[in-house]
């Protein structure tokens, strides 16, 4: 197969994903073709889905592709939510303050990395705000930040400690109050 007939084929997240599989086995040093394997993953995930599209050779390649030297494809596996957490561990530490900051977002990064990253630059702390894994004792601060949208994630936060969402009713900021009320009037309903 040619590398513009593997980049074509590629672009189809309905590809069955031994086929991508082997597409980035044959071209493991191209960028183009290893950042496109990476974007088809991201398009066949689904955030609200996850389970749909959960695969044994889907981990395979991410655990791979986190070694590329593309930022893009390194970026592209930190935001996924089927990366393994020991990835999520190694990608924390990658010197792009992207990377590092869409690992904050991933639900399956471990909270003692997500610890870790609140001492990082202030965009990859931004990304624990939303984050359901981000320790409470964490998110009780970034409910404090200047950023209304830091304050905003922290109110749409599943794991927002009930005091914490309270707070934030009272927020200057009239859809981070809503956020909040929004949040806490769920908790509620499910309980």
């Amino acid at each position: 197969m040619e590398k513009e007939e593997a980049i074509d084929r590629l672009e189809n997240r309905n590809l069955p994903l031994e086929e991508v599989k082997a597409i980035y086995e044959a071209f493991p040093d191209d960028m183009q073709v290893v950042g496109q394997v990476a974007m088809n993953l991201s398009l066949r995930t689904s955030v609200y889905e996850p389970e749909k599209s959960a695969h044994p050779v889907m981990t395979e390649l991410l655990v791979a592709l986190s070694d590329a030297e593309d930022m893009g494809t390194r970026w592209a596996v930190a935001k996924n939510p089927h990366t393994p957490p020991e990835v999520l561990v190694k990608l924390a530490k990658d010197e792009v303050n992207l990377v590092r900051a869409l690992v904050a977002t991933n639900p399956n990064t471990p909270a003692s990395v997500l610890q870790g990253l609140f001492g990082d630059e202030k965009i990859v702390r931004d990304g624990l705000s939303g984050n359901p894994n981000t320790p409470a004792k964490l998110l009780k601060i970034l409910a404090d930040d200047a950023d209304k949208m830091v304050r905003m994630r922290v109110a749409e936060n599943p794991a927002c400690p009930e005091e914490v969402l309270e707070k934030l009713m009272k927020d200057g900021d009239a859809n981070v109050a809503k956020a909040a009320e929004v949040n806490l009037s769920k908790r509620k309903e499910q309980a």
